[in-house]
């Protein structure tokens, strides 16, 4: 099955188009600066040299329309009609409590969508545009939604309650969602694949570890915990997001600097963290060039990011009773050596023995550990877009039967 994976962003497309039979991405691409008279269009068809189309893309239909027209090109596309789509994966970020699972995308979904704006303002209503302008292209294919927080729907109340008083979840429904599923699934799977054992039988810590970046906890095949909350904000030190703080320290900031609650959120969001921390950069390859010059605010930041994940690593392997695999993945995790040997250093009182050697020369899918580590870490690619090209065409083959 051909399938048009998307992940729709507030001035940015993202999109691979996948045969599912073989696995494999046909052509992938992006557009950025939707909106704008220099948007970009970057297409790279499978076996082909990467184009660049720079022209005016002034909101999503329009940007589908130009990511299908590049498809169909006789020069640079992978096919001939658009009937040879078989179907639209759409990467949603909040789904809520209302999925645990990808679905058709209907009009009650699209109102359940609207709903969880609020839960996800920077994320969902771009997600909608992105299947909205799809739509408006493709009205007899099937479109299909794959939620971030799907995965991490079978939490128990103790891990994703809050300590504040329950009529706020009720009413509000405040409480911890988790992101970065598909991901943590993916590489869960690869995990077990790679160990030989069943996937339901292992206890697994997957840490994403990106501009953003978030670990979870999987016991069994089942998300028990996660690092990421209400918001993507909770959890590690991140990029640009402060990660956990003490909840006074918003109010007390706001009250000498004089902030409203749009600069305390631009704040955390988007000038803490790494670059916040250190001053330099929000990119852990600068940082890391940056520590070995004997920049101390960027040695902060990195140590400060790695404690962070060896705190939570500690906290989940307590919280499953043990631990199988510890699996480092997103473009931090699969790509730096330091942050992996900073954070599996002096853990082998838990089982976890990472071997030098392989960590510094691991550029693909493998084990990096001692052979007498109790506990396997793994350095995997993760894979995002065929995860939701396959869950996509897992449902419209079930809606066919």
């Amino acid at each position: 099955m051909n399938i048009l994976v998307l992940n729709s962003g507030s001035s940015s497309i993202k999109y691979q188009f996948i045969d599912t039979d073989n696995q494999d991405a046909l052509a992938k691409g992006q557009i950025e600066r939707i909106g704008m008279s220099s948007a970009v269009l970057t297409h790279t068809p499978k076996g082909k040299e990467k184009i660049k189309i720079v022209g005016e893309i002034l909101d999503h239909t329009i940007a589908i329309e130009y990511v299908l027209a590049v498809l169909l090109s006789p020069n640079h596309g992978v096919i001939k009609d658009k009937s040879e789509i078989d179907a639209v994966g759409h990467r949603v970020v909040h789904g809520g409590e209302d999925f645990s699972g990808s679905v058709l995308i209907t009009n009650k979904v699209m109102e359940v969508l609207k709903e969880n704006i609020e839960l996800a303002p920077l994320h969902n209503p771009a997600n909608i545009k992105g299947i909205k302008a799809t739509q408006s292209h493709l009205p007899n294919t099937p479109q299909i939604g794959v939620f971030d927080t799907a995965f991490h729907a079978n939490m128990p109340p103790h891990a994703y309650l809050y300590g504040i008083p329950y009529e706020l979840y009720r009413r509000y429904k405040i409480r911890r969602y988790g992101f970065h599923g598909t991901s943590h699934r993916f590489v869960t799977l690869k995990a077990a694949e790679m160990l030989g054992k069943p996937y339901d039988e292992l206890k697994i810590i997957t840490a994403h570890l990106g501009n953003g970046g978030s670990l979870a906890a999987i016991d069994r095949g089942v998300s028990i915990d996660t690092s990421m909350g209400f918001t993507p904000l909770e959890g590690l030190l991140m990029g640009t997001r402060s990660g956990d703080l003490d909840p006074s320290i918003v109010t007390y900031v706001m009250g000498k600097e004089g902030l409203d609650v749009r600069e305390m959120n631009a704040l955390l969001n988007k000038h803490s963290g790494l670059i916040g921390v250190s001053g330099e950069s929000s990119d852990m390859r600068e940082l890391e060039e940056a520590v070995a010059e004997g920049d101390k605010r960027a040695k902060n930041a990195f140590d400060l990011f790695t404690y962070r994940i060896k705190k939570y690593v500690g906290s989940y392997i307590a919280a499953m009773g043990g631990l199988d695999a510890l699996v480092f993945t997103g473009g931090i995790g699969e790509n730096s050596t330091e942050v992996r040997k900073a954070v599996c250093s002096n853990m082998k009182y838990l089982g976890l023995e990472l071997d030098l050697e392989k960590n510094n020369s691991a550029k693909e899918d493998m084990d990096i550990s001692t052979v007498n580590s109790k506990a396997k870490i793994l350095r995997i690619t993760t894979n995002e877009e065929l995860v939701i090209a396959l869950d996509t065409e897992e449902i419209v083959k079930g809606h066919l039967k």
